[in-house]
C-alpha cells in the first residue's frame, strides 16, 4: 500500500522543531530575516506594515540579493538524531523574494561539521515556487544529526520542517538505569489514534509541560458511545514501573478517566498494531483524572506485565492530554 507524503508528515515527528532542541547554527547570510525563524513551530505570518533597519520584516530566513554567482546555505543541528522521510520547504508570503530552488544534505557527526565533512545528498536541488508549501520525499536511510540547507542562489524560505523518526543511541544505557521509554528523544513515536482534532499528537511525547492547550493531544467532543485512544511505540522494549499523565491547561476539557494497555510485539505493521491493540493486556487500570494536573502512577498501581514494546492510552470518553510518559528499564535480549 502506497502511503502519501501528507500521511507520512501527519504521523511523523518534525525533527527540525526547536521543541526537540534543534538549532540553526550558521547561515552564509541572513541580512533580511533571521535564520532562526525558519524552524519556528508556528505557521509563518505576514505583517504588511512591519519594517526593520534592513527593510521589510519577513517571517522566515531571507538572505540579501547575491551578485557573485554563489549560493546561500544554513547549517542546522538537530536536537536528536533521526531518519528523515519527508521535508516541507515553505515559501509562504515570499513572492518576489522566494528561493528559486533548494537542496538538503545531511551527516552524522559528534562535532560541528567543517570543510572536511562528507555530506550526503538527501534532496537534490528542487524547484520552488512563490508563496507555497513544497512537501517532498527525502532519501534518508541512515540517522543524521546535522543538516545543510542550500538555496539557489539566494532569497527566502519561511519554514523548514523535516518529518521522520528519532534514532537515539541506546548502547550507553545500562539495563539497571531508569529511562523515559516513550520519550521522542529516546525513539518513542505515535503509531496511530482514532481522533486528533486539536493539537499536535507528537508533542504528547516531548519534554516539559505543555505551553498551552494546543500543545498536546486533544480529541473532538464525543457524541456517541465509546472512548478515544492513541497507540505509541516505545523507543526501546522495557519494563514499565512508572506512568505520568499530564493534563496541563486542559480544564473544561480533560478526560474523565484513563487507562493504559500494553504488549510486546516483535514485528508488525502500524496498521496491524492498531487492530491488535484492542486485545492488549491492562498495564494501568482505569483511573480518574483531574484538570490541569500531573498524575503519577507507580508500581503499586501498575500491573507487572514484564517487557513491552507498545502501549495504548485510552481516555474516557474524550478530551485532552498534554504529556504522556512511561518510565522503566530497557529490556536486553
Amino acid at each position: 500500500m502506497t502511503v502519501s507524503l501528507e500521511a507520512i508528515a501527519k504521523r511523523s515527528v518534525n525533527l527540525a522543531s526547536p521543541r526537540l532542541g534543534t538549532q540553526v547554527i550558521f547561515a552564509t547570510d541572513d541580512f533580511f530575516a533571521a535564520k532562526e525563524r525558519m524552524i519556528q513551530d508556528s505557521d509563518p505570518v505576514f505583517i504588511a506594515d512591519k519594517y526593520d533597519d534592513h527593510g521589510k520584516w519577513m517571517d522566515g530566513w531571507e538572505s540579501r540579493r547575491r551578485r557573485d554567482g554563489g549560493r546561500d546555505h544554513a547549517i542546522i543541528k538537530l536536537g536528536t538524531a533521526g531518519v528523515i522521510h519527508a521535508a516541507s520547504i515553505d515559501t509562504n508570503h515570499f513572492t518576489g523574494n522566494f528561493a528559486p530552488a533548494a537542496s538538503i544534505e545531511g551527516c552524522f557527526s559528534e562535532t560541528e561539521p567543517g570543510d572536511q565533512t562528507e555530506w550526503r545528498e538527501l534532496l537534490a536541488p528542487y524547484t520552488l515556487g512563490p508563496d507555497a508549501e513544497h512537501l517532498v520525499a527525502v532519501d534518508c536511510d541512515q540517522p543524521v544529526n546535522w543538516i545543510r540547507l542550500t538555496m539557489f542562489p539566494d532569497g527566502g524560505i519561511a519554514r523548514l520542517r523535516l518529518y521522520g523518526e528519532t534514532r537515539p543511541d541506546w548502547s550507553a544505557v545500562g539495563a539497571s538505569e531508569t529511562v523515559e521509554l516513550s520519550a521522542l528523544k529516546n525513539g518513542g513515536r505515535i503509531v496511530g489514534y482514532n481522533n486528533a482534532h486539536y493539537g499536535s499528537t507528537w508533542t504528547l511525547l516531548t519534554e516539559g509541560r505543555g505551553i498551552n492547550m494546543g500543545d498536546g493531544w486533544e480529541t473532538r467532543r464525543r457524541r456517541e458511545p465509546g472512548h478515544d485512544w492513541i497507540v505509541l511505540a516505545l523507543g526501546h522494549a522495557g519494563t514499565i514501573d512508572e506512568i505520568e499523565i499530564d493534563t496541563a491547561h486542559f480544564k473544561g476539557n480533560f478526560p474523565d478517566s484513563a487507562s493504559v494497555h500494553a504488549a510486546f510485539v516483535d514485528k508488525s505493521t502500524d496498521e496491524a498494531l492498531i487492530t491488535q491493540s484492542m486485545f492488549w493486556q491492562p498495564l494501568l487500570p482505569q483511573v480518574k483524572l483531574q484538570a490541569d494536573h500531573i498524575h503519577r502512577f507507580d508500581s503499586s498501581t501498575i500491573e507487572k506485565l514484564g517487557p513491552v514494546t507498545h502501549v495504548r492510552l485510552n481516555i474516557f470518553p474524550d478530551g485532552g492530554v498534554s504529556r504522556f510518559r512511561t518510565f522503566g528499564k530497557r529490556h536486553i535480549d
